[in-house]
């Protein structure tokens, strides 16, 4: 294992442990406070799909910010996992449309529309665990999403790339691999953090 890989691993294991020791009415206030700043967001006006995830967990919460910006009329894209660890996408439909899987992730029901779906999207909400002061966002490390992000550069779109966290995991710095790409904002329950890229 590399050393940017080894320090990756001590930095997610550090990380998820502080997010499983946050109450659930911390957990909720953070929900709250990301989608009403989220809606906020002067780049998220306009036309277009906005792609997105269900939060499990102890996440920062993603469902009511995807629920209103449904309710506003922004056509909302979640993701699918597939076998390989690829995504598909399929539209969010509302609550009932979800379904638990046994991997413990809440996916649409609806139509997929293939992996490349998301190119058409005008922001893409990314899951991680924490970002620097570069914009370099830590993930989980399945890998999924840097499939997506790869999936963006090959189609020369440059949607506007966010994640959301808690306060704690915007970081000094993030390990970084080539693989890696940036963010342009993080959003936390005390605001948003802009990067230059």
């Amino acid at each position: 294992m590399s050393d940017a890989r080894e320090r990756k691993a001590a930095l997610r294991t550090r990380l998820l442990r502080t997010r499983r020791d946050l109450t659930a009415a911390d957990r909720a206030a953070a929900a709250t406070a990301l989608s009403q700043t989220v809606r906020g967001l002067p780049e998220l006006a306009g036309p277009g799909p906005v792609a997105a995830y269900v939060s499990i967990g102890a996440e920062p919460g993603t469902r009511e910010l995807i629920e209103a910006l449904r309710n506003a009329g922004t056509h909302v894209l979640l993701p699918v996992l597939l076998n390989d660890n690829d995504l598909d996408w399929a539209a969010y439909d509302g609550r009932d449309a979800l379904r638990r899987t046994g991997r413990g992730l809440f996916e649409p029901t609806g139509e997929r529309l293939g992996p490349q779906a998301v190119t058409k999207a005008r922001a893409v909400l990314l899951p991680g665990l924490a970002v620097d002061a570069r914009g370099v966002r830590l993930g989980r490390g399945g890998g999924s999403y840097d499939r997506v992000l790869g999936r963006l550069r090959a189609a020369a779109v440059d949607p506007l790339l966010m994640v959301l966290l808690y306060a704690h995991e915007v970081v000094e710095r993030v390990p970084q691999e080539p693989h890696d790409h940036l963010v342009h904002l993080a959003v936390t329950p005390e605001g948003v953090h802009r990067f230059t890229r």
